[in-house]
């Protein structure tokens, strides 16, 4: 199995499934186990990729935490709420989709606050129903990124199964670029749901143009077991986060804050980024989401009204997490 991540808003039925079974199992079983003091098990480390939070210079033992906004410029309502997230200092990190409408509205926002956590959601899919987006690249320049209804393919599965990876690399270089031309400086990339992580040609692929631009990429050493080709590509010096927590559908919408309560109760030592997917639950949200309640509006606002919170911020202090940021991460590849 070679599909790593929590999210994925176009995902059929089984496919969801599939996901619950790989990684929400992994993520409950987090929640009811007590948080280690402890340094990495020899276990942890004999994947040969040193522990991030090592090399950053914290203590064995220290909770660090990167939450992080998805989806950046997908919608106007994507963009306020997650600005306003930031505001309170409890979300510090995000990412940005180059290709999608909204691109302008968040730049402005970058320009105006260099200093903001910015990545980059290298984006090769176009997930939801009715409201679809193409590449930065003309379906002339690249034309096996695109369907038959001239947009990007709706799934990663899809998408992995019929890009051209030489295509799928001018691609992403031009979003880079055309990010970088609209003054945005991104801190990281990550994948869109996780469509570069899918296959070795892709990772190699995406882990070559990332260090060509001196850039981290996302990567949780808890996909070693299902891609066994991550730690090969990535080297001993590869950048690795300990793991990667985001609901999923299998989380009832009573108990929003419940799972989010539990996920930093049971915190453990090392470096996790917590993904959340903000928005307004507007007009504007219901109908990019139409008919896909799973990531849609009303789950971007209870995500928002959750990691807003002064709860939040409560229990970040009572169980001593520390915020770190990829921008402090990627001081450990931006030298040569």
């Amino acid at each position: 199995m070679n599909v790593l991540r929590v999210k994925l808003p176009s995902l059929s039925a089984a496919f969801t499934m599939v996901l619950v079974v790989l990684f929400a199992g992994a993520t409950r079983a987090a929640a009811q186990t007590p948080a280690r003091t402890t340094p990495p098990t020899t276990a942890q480390a004999s994947d040969g990729v040193r522990p991030l939070a090592e090399r950053l210079g914290y203590p064995a033992g220290a909770k660090l935490l990167i939450v992080h906004a998805d989806d950046l410029g997908a919608a106007h309502s994507i963009n306020a709420a997650t600005v306003k997230a930031f505001e309170t200092g409890l979300v510090n990190s995000g990412s940005i989709m180059v290709p999608c409408p909204w691109l302008p509205e968040i730049a402005a926002y970058a320009r105006a606050r260099p200093d903001a956590d910015l990545g980059l959601h290298l984006t090769l899919t176009s997930e939801w129903k009715t409201y679809r987006w193409g590449g930065v690249l003309s379906k002339d320049r690249a034309p096996t990124l695109y369907n038959a209804d001239g947009y990007l393919y709706p799934t990663e599965m899809e998408a992995a199964a019929r890009i051209d990876v030489r295509e799928a690399e001018a691609e992403i270089r031009a979003q880079i670029e055309r990010a970088r031309a609209f003054g945005i400086r991104p801190t990281h990339l990550d994948s869109h749901m996780r469509t570069l992580y899918t296959t070795r040609p892709l990772f190699e692929m995406f882990l070559r143009v990332a260090r060509d631009h001196r850039l981290p990429v996302m990567v949780s050493r808890e996909w070693f077991a299902q891609a066994p080709f991550l730690p090969a590509a990535l080297g001993p010096d590869g950048i690795v986060l300990d793991r990667v927590v985001s609901a999923d559908p299998s989380v009832r919408p009573e108990r929003w804050a419940e799972f989010y309560t539990d996920v930093v109760r049971n915190l453990k030592p090392g470096v996790t980024e917590l993904i959340v997917h903000l928005a307004y639950d507007d007009e504007e949200m219901r109908a990019v989401a139409l008919d896909h309640p799973d990531w849609g509006a009303a789950w971007r606002q209870r995500d928002f009204d959750f990691v807003t919170g002064e709860a939040f911020r409560r229990l970040l202090k009572e169980h001593d997490v520390k915020l770190v940021t990829w921008r402090e991460i990627g001081k450990l590849v931006a030298k040569p």
